[in-house]
């Protein structure tokens, strides 16, 4: 698709409303109508991370293809790996709409889905059929009305882990009550053990919140340890609303997008002060210059959702020559020489 032709089709996507779009979006990357210039690479940023080889660092956040059903496109977009998701044990329709708001003013969105999705029996028969030449990620997640939300996110994993190269524990949406209450200690540490038993060599990853303390990040470090998690993405979006334009700034859900920047990267180099374990940083990234920051800031790669919303898919290219750019212009051969070297900045 011809830049000229997408920002068309943008421009006609904004003027609906925003799931309507989402649903659009999805059935046109379906039929072809995306840019597919394949994994974009080069020597410096060619990716290792959790025995996951990556053409680059840049990776698509869950929630984008919650169903997996655009996973070959995604695959040919320009991403260096993929997360789909989040995938329940049973299908669920999320919240009430209206559920998702565009907030144009701010370059953000507030959702408020619920973890609505196919379940996992349908979405592991597209997984089963699907085709990437990049790491492919599950991001896990549970049922609102479950007994055991603990339970879930082991009865997703040991269905569909040998479907993926990477499962995501997502203890971290604002948008299932009480879902938070399992990133304590001990609840934390509990779910995990229950994952890992079943994993069957599948790297697992944990997803956490940016509203953590100082306090709440270095016990999740700890028991990230213990659990010998393989990475840890932080963050997922925020409850926090701070000097937003928007007339949707109210809307309950979690915010996502440019506000969520600097929250999220703090969250990202105060984790990487505390632990040796691999980070991926997510959360406001609409630019070369952020993913560089984000990696800077301690992450050994990246993921970003929102500014496709405003970018468009050709911004994953534009994201990743410019990252190529920006490491050779300071004198880094690779990603993971460049992972941390401004942290300090951050704390």
């Amino acid at each position: 698709m011809s830049r000229p032709l997408e920002r068309l089709g943008l421009s006609i996507l904004r003027r609906m409303d925003p799931e309507a779009a989402h649903g659009l979006a999805l059935r046109a990357l379906r039929s072809g109508l995306a840019p597919a210039p394949g994994p974009v690479t080069s020597d410096r940023l060619k990716t290792s991370l959790a025995g996951l080889t990556m053409p680059n660092p840049i990776g698509l956040a869950a929630g984008f293809d919650k169903n997996a059903d655009a996973i070959a496109p995604l695959a040919r977009a320009g991403f260096g790996f993929v997360e789909v998701g989040a995938a329940t044990p049973l299908p669920q329709p999320g919240n009430p709409r209206p559920r998702l708001f565009r907030l144009s003013e701010d370059a953000a969105a507030v959702n408020r889905f619920g973890f609505n999705n196919d379940g996992m029996e349908v979405i592991g028969t597209r997984l089963a059929a699907a085709t990437a030449s990049i790491p492919l990620g599950l991001n896990l997640g549970a049922n609102k009305t479950s007994p055991d939300r603990a339970a879930d996110f082991a009865k997703v994993m040991v269905h569909l882990c040998k479907e993926v190269d990477f499962a995501t524990v997502n203890v971290s949406s604002p948008n299932t009550e009480k879902l938070r209450d399992l990133q304590g200690p001990a609840a934390l540490a509990a779910l995990l053990d229950g994952v890992m038993q079943v994993r069957d060599k599948t790297p697992v990853f944990l997803k956490i919140a940016p509203d953590l303390t100082e306090a709440e990040i270095a016990d999740i470090a700890t028991v990230a340890r213990d659990a010998q998690v393989d990475a840890i993405i932080a963050t997922n979006t925020t409850l926090a609303r701070d000097n937003l334009k928007s007339r949707h700034a109210a809307e309950a859900g979690g915010l996502s997008g440019q506000p969520l920047f600097e929250r999220s990267t703090r969250v990202l180099a105060q984790l990487s002060a505390q632990t040796d374990i691999p980070l991926i940083g997510v959360g406001g990234v609409g630019s070369a210059e952020q993913a560089y920051a984000k990696i800077r800031a301690g992450a050994s790669a990246v993921q970003l959702y929102t500014a496709l919303v405003f970018g468009g898919l050709s911004l994953v290219t534009d994201i990743v020559k410019g990252l190529d750019a920006l490491l050779a212009r300071d004198g880094f051969s690779s990603v993971a020489e460049a992972v941390g070297t401004a942290r300090a900045d951050w704390l």
